[in-house]
């Protein structure tokens, strides 16, 4: 862990990536603020890192856009600062486009872009003010390349690569650093919580996310990602080729994804 960062503020920690990242960075002993909708199971968590009394518990919801200002505010109030932002609070998908309601996509967009983004932005200030500060989103290889029963959750997930981008262009100059990791399938419980088309959550687990990467492993990489100050990586098993494969031909990705028994 660099010994520069002081704090690092993890949403949706209160289960899956972000509950491993948590336990991680406890054991490296740095500071760390944890949030998501529910303050008891984050206490949980908190109970199951190593230093608990370097942890500090910001429940809010991430799409309650009009507020990102404040829970900012509350954040950097907590320990006097933030170094790391690491966006990973989000739902995923299972439900064909025929099938799915126009509000379950537009929930996909704002709890996986439009939450990240309020909050982002509101802290921008923060970070240019202190000197710096570094962005890391957890998107997912659909943010690379899209999949059936997949569209809402891969196109949040692909805006999400076009705005941080552009946040990394303009503020490199204020040493602001951004880090967008890209997962494949992880054993967490992402496809349980699914959205299918009415809205209501899948209930069950995928087979390939329960054989997926150990979110142990993810956790370990993603953090030697960070201090490295990588702009992106991805983790994966056959599914992460398929980030390399649409850069040869989009056409041939199409046939052997649209083919998947993934579903």
């Amino acid at each position: 862990m660099n010994k520069k960062t002081k704090v690092v503020w993890i949403t949706g920690a209160s289960s899956g990536i972000g509950a491993e990242l948590a336990r991680q960075y406890s054991i490296l002993g740095v500071k760390l603020i944890l949030s998501s909708r529910r303050a008891d199971i984050l206490a949980n968590i908190k109970s199951e890192c190593s230093y608990p009394e370097n942890i500090k518990i910001l429940p809010f919801d991430l799409i309650d856009f009009k507020s990102a200002s404040e829970i900012v505010n509350s954040a950097f109030k907590i320990f006097g600062t933030v170094d790391i932002l690491i966006n990973n609070a989000g739902v995923s998908q299972r439900s064909l486009i025929i099938n799915t309601k126009f509000e379950v996509f537009r929930k996909l967009i704002e709890i996986n872009y439009l939450g990240h983004v309020a909050i982002s932005n509101a802290i921008l200030p923060y970070f240019i003010g202190q000197g710096g500060g570094t962005y890391v989103i957890i998107s997912s290889v659909m943010g690379k390349y899209s999949s059936p029963y997949r569209s809402g959750y891969a196109a949040a997930k692909h805006a999400l690569h076009g705005f941080f981008d552009s946040l990394r262009m303009e503020h490199q100059k204020d040493n602001i650093f951004v880090t967008i990791v890209c997962p494949g399938f992880v054993n967490t419980p992402i496809s349980k919580n699914s959205l299918t088309g009415d809205g209501s959550p899948l209930g069950k687990y995928d087979k390939a996310n329960a054989s997926g990467l150990p979110v142990e492993f993810l956790a370990k990489k993603t953090i030697q990602a960070i201090n490295q100050k990588k702009w992106e990586v991805s983790f994966g098993g056959k599914e992460r080729m398929g980030v390399y494969l649409k850069r040869v031909s989009n056409k041939l990705l199409h046939y052997i994804v649209k083919n998947n028994s993934v579903r």
